[in-house]
């Protein structure tokens, strides 16, 4: 038997008047996963514990089986490590975005007007990185380069407790109020405030303002953690795991769980990602070896942070063309079983821009075993009117497991 996750980042949402008053995932096109609910288990389940922020960290730590309860230490770590960083005991990491302020003179008054920088290539991020360098690495700080807007600062010996603020969480709002505060809230400031001003007139912003894209004009810190320690997914499971994912923290949390990091060229953590791509190498994988597969698709999250609705569709809808339509057909080619939980980690409704801790519909579905309860299609609601909740989300990968 082979089990396969399928995460749709973001995919379950709020119902949308333009939309008919329906959700993304109500509304999207999926003859693959409507063919799927009649035969499957269809409920919801609670991935965001009470008390901890809906992040994608949190949410996904817990549908890999890990209760964040208990191994949660921040979202920055894990980008650390899937980025090679060596994080010490004594270090704390800080996720560094770059992002697009308005441009008012005084730093308090911008507007957070995009915080992924127009989805900043990785050539002109680098560039923008090293002059950064210069300014802020330190016996204390070092800034590391990421992908694209996402970025990490690490900083030796000092305590964490800062309150630090999500840039997609603020979209079109006043920073004012959102601004570094508790533990190291000054420094942290100081040098987003440095940073406006060093990336202002850098060529590279001037050349994207000029090709009408937004500039990376500021850095902003958050995230703030320590390394956590994960068990190993293989020990704790008796599986040989792997994990596709073209986003940093949950390539860390792969890492961190001793999973298989598996390439796929054109992964973009977008709309524009390589769907198939992963669908095969997934399958690749676990046709040659592998007992798991966790594929993560960030596509509809980036959608519904931009309040991209007709994207956000069209990510669901080739979720289910050109991942699940090609799982089932290459594991019907193959004569393999398989099990398959496909869900969100988190909501991420348009029309407000950022997650909520709200419960997520799950499909679970097998080809040894008929685990229809009733649901017509895999949608919020169809979940809700199964009555089958998961309050635990760390629990929701026992039940794929479990079948044999």
């Amino acid at each position: 038997m082979k089990y396969i996750v399928v995460l749709g980042d973001g995919m379950a949402g709020e119902k949308l008047s333009v939309l008919n008053n329906k959700t993304s995932l109500e509304y999207a096109k999926t003859p693959n996963l409507d063919a799927l609910a009649p035969l499957s288990e269809v409920g919801l389940s609670k991935n965001v514990p009470e008390g901890l922020a809906p992040g994608s960290d949190v949410a996904n730590m817990a549908v890999m089986g890990f209760d964040p309860l208990k191994y949660y230490t921040g979202r920055s770590p894990l980008e650390a490590v899937s980025l090679g960083i060596n994080v010490e005991s004594n270090e704390v990491t800080l996720r560094c975005n770059f992002v697009t302020l308005s441009d008012e003179e005084n730093y308090e008054y911008k507007t957070m007007v995009d915080y992924s920088s127009g989805d900043i290539p990785n050539d002109e991020a680098a560039e923008l990185i090293a002059c950064l360098k210069k300014e802020f690495d330190n016996e204390i700080f070092t800034l590391y380069l990421g992908m694209q807007y996402r970025h990490c600062l690490v900083a030796k010996g000092i305590k964490t407790g800062a309150k630090l603020t999500p840039p997609h969480d603020i979209s079109d709002k006043k920073i004012a109020s959102y601004l570094p505060a508790g533990e190291n809230a000054e420094t942290y400031l100081a040098m987003m405030k440095r940073s406006s001003e060093i990336l202002r007139n850098h060529p590279v912003n001037l050349k994207r303002i000029k090709e009408g894209k937004n500039p990376a004009n500021s850095i902003w810190l958050w995230g703030e953690g320590t390394k956590p320690a994960l068990e190993n997914f293989e020990t704790l499971r008796n599986l040989k795991g792997g994990l596709i994912s073209a986003v940093d923290l949950v390539k860390g949390i792969g890492v961190l769980a001793g999973l298989k990091l598996i390439d796929v060229d054109g992964a973009t953590g977008n709309c524009n990602t390589n769907f198939a791509g992963k669908a095969n190498a997934a399958a690749d994988e676990l046709l040659n070896g592998l007992d798991f597969v966790y594929i993560h698709i960030d596509a509809p999250d980036e959608c519904g942070h931009h309040g991209d609705y007709k994207n956000k569709i069209k990510s669901i809808e080739l979720i289910d063309q050109k991942v699940i339509g090609t799982l089932i057909k290459r594991f019907k080619a193959a004569g393999e079983d398989f099990a398959m939980l496909v869900c969100p980690d988190h909501p991420t409704p348009c029309d407000i821009k950022t997650h909520t801790a709200n419960p997520v519909p799950y499909l679970l579905y097998s080809t040894v075993k008929n685990l229809g309860n009733g649901a017509k299609r895999y949608t919020e609601s169809e979940a809700e009117s199964t009555k089958t909740y998961i309050p635990d989300g760390y629990k929701m990968i026992d039940k794929l497991f479990d079948i044999k």
